[in-house]
């Protein structure tokens, strides 16, 4: 069995499979599209065997569709609300037709550098981890491609964006690097995961109402 769960903000992926494994007793379960913890929506759970051998080729090539919270004017260390954050000083405001053309160059396929503070593997050691201890390494560049991007919202220093990507792609790199492009710096303030292919946030079932802070105690 493959379903779609909605995973709130304040845990980890690997929290909500702990829940569900209390739910699905005996059964052997695992995810497709790791969400960080401050990020909420669509994570696809593969449940029992069949479920997660299944898991790889439903999801393989599959786009993953965001709405994404950017805050101008401000960087963050970890390109996103963790921090810690700083203001990056008097900049004039881009105008709304500046922010439509700034998107609209990120569309199609490009090259992205991933966050420091991410899980890809630097000689069998978690990036995140080597930054944390203020390590300094340059992480490679990798091709991924923006589908769909629209501006949903716009009123300075926020803007609110609908993102249609890849497999791969960071919506943390894309903040920065839409910052870096417009001149005032830029986080990702928060994110929403709406669709794993045709599984969407709409479909997503919710285990109940236990907090995120229940959730990781158990």
């Amino acid at each position: 069995m493959i379903k779609a769960f909605y995973k709130p903000k304040g845990i980890s992926s690997y929290d909500l499979i702990r829940k569900l494994k209390s739910k699905f007793k005996g059964q052997k379960i695992g995810h497709g599209g790791t969400l960080d913890p401050l990020a909420d929506g669509v994570l696809v759970i593969g449940i029992g065997k069949e479920g997660t051998r299944k898991l790889h080729d439903v999801l393989k090539g599959t786009d993953k569709t965001y709405e994404a919270t950017i805050e101008l004017g401000k960087v963050s260390e970890t390109d996103d609300a963790e921090g810690p954050i700083v203001t990056t000083g008097p900049t004039a405001k881009p105008a709304k037709d500046t922010i439509h053309k700034a998107l609209h160059s990120f569309e199609g396929k490009t090259e992205q550098i991933p966050p420091r503070y991410s899980a890809i593997k630097i000689d069998g050691i978690p990036a995140y981890k080597r930054a944390r201890k203020g390590e300094q390494f340059t992480l490679p560049g990798k091709t991924v491609e923006v589908k769909q991007l629209k501006l949903l919202s716009y009123q300075y220093p926020i803007l609110q964006v609908s993102i249609t990507v890849s497999s791969g792609f960071y919506v943390r790199s894309f903040a920065r690097d839409l910052g870096n492009l417009l001149g005032t710096g830029a986080y990702l303030v928060s994110l929403t995961r709406t669709a794993v292919g045709a599984y969407t946030l709409k479909d997503a079932e919710k285990l109940d109402e236990t907090t995120p802070e229940q959730l990781q105690q158990r």
